[in-house]
């Protein structure tokens, strides 16, 4: 199982690893299709590239974590054969790591106290990429709300950031037109997703980021945070993600199934047939080390459908 590994947030060039990916499980639930299909693909990949592969378990907002999912994904992923690399990394015991590098970027005058509240940013903004564009209120100078703690916003650059996806194309935003400041914390104190995975990726020297497409819209921000927090970028790559007949993306919010226990060999016989590998129908009933020994040897990322969704059906 996996080796131990010390958590040492030291920025190493990632020239010094040749492929590091990762997968990495919010706690919110049992592991369901959708998430086995990028854990599939992410492995393989790194895999089939003499990487190491490893499990972060993000875990960083407590309210929407479920008591016992974080042990429950660990040992469905081990029932399925996967074997990480390192010891898992929690989320939710990295808060000196993120309070590190908000300091660094409050020191550079990149971020700044936001006291607006949503009504009040509502009322204010427009509709962006993701979510409401933050008019800037706030930006030379919070105006001080008795009994309200400020949230942390970063300053983001008039000017156009872009990556090569390596299924998706080239990909580019205008930060400031279609996404604006945003923030870094949250007025009740949680580090924001942006910063928390910047910072993670970077402490764990991950060369390779494969995930689903539902994030891709936030790697043109994790990409800022990179260049002004001085760290190096991934190579990134987004994946298709499964969505219901009504075009929702699998999860705990639209009561997507469990994952079977039971069934590892058919259901990772699923994950690689959706992921375009087309594996031969014998291999279903295949032991587990079988249908791993195959994946292994005919695993190709240019066989991944370049779309953003595909519906399944039956999870």
């Amino acid at each position: 199982m996996a080796h131990s590994a010390l958590f040492t947030g030291l920025a190493l060039s990632l020239q010094t690893w040749s492929y590091r990916g990762r997968f990495a499980p919010s706690p919110t639930g049992p592991l369901h299709f959708g998430s086995l299909v990028t854990a599939v693909a992410s492995y393989l990949e790194a895999k089939s590239n003499n990487g190491q592969w490893l499990v972060r378990m993000e875990d960083i907002d407590t309210a929407r974590e479920v008591p016992g999912a974080a042990d429950d994904i660990l040992f469905t992923l081990e029932q399925f054969g996967f074997r990480w690399d390192e010891a898992v990394i929690y989320q939710s015991k990295q808060h000196a790591e993120y309070a590190a590098a908000l300091e660094k970027l409050v020191n550079s005058e990149l971020v700044y106290p936001c006291c607006c509240s949503r009504k009040e940013i509502a009322d204010s903004a427009m509709h962006g990429l993701d979510g409401l564009i933050y008019s800037g209120t706030c930006r030379n100078g919070a105006l001080a709300k008795q009994g309200r703690k400020p949230a942390m916003r970063i300053k983001v650059p008039d000017s156009h950031i872009s990556f090569i996806d390596a299924l998706q194309g080239e990909i580019g935003q205008h930060l400031a037109d279609e996404i604006g400041d945003f923030v870094l914390e949250r007025a009740d104190g949680f580090y924001a997703y942006q910063l928390a995975v910047v910072v993670d990726d970077e402490a764990q020297h991950i060369t390779h980021v494969l995930r689903g497409a539902d994030l891709i819209d936030s790697t043109p921000r994790q990409i800022y945070l990179q260049q002004v927090l001085g760290f190096a970028t991934p190579h990134y790559t987004h994946t298709l993600i499964a969505v219901n007949v009504q075009g929702e993306k699998l999860s705990k919010t639209t009561q997507a199934n469990p994952l079977d226990k039971t069934k590892p060999v058919l259901h990772l016989w699923q994950a690689l047939d959706f992921l375009g590998q087309s594996p031969p129908q014998g291999l279903q009933t295949a032991s587990l080390p079988t249908l791993w020994d195959w994946a292994n040897s005919y695993w190709r990322i240019s066989n991944v459908p370049a779309l953003r969704h595909q519906i399944v059906r039956g999870f």
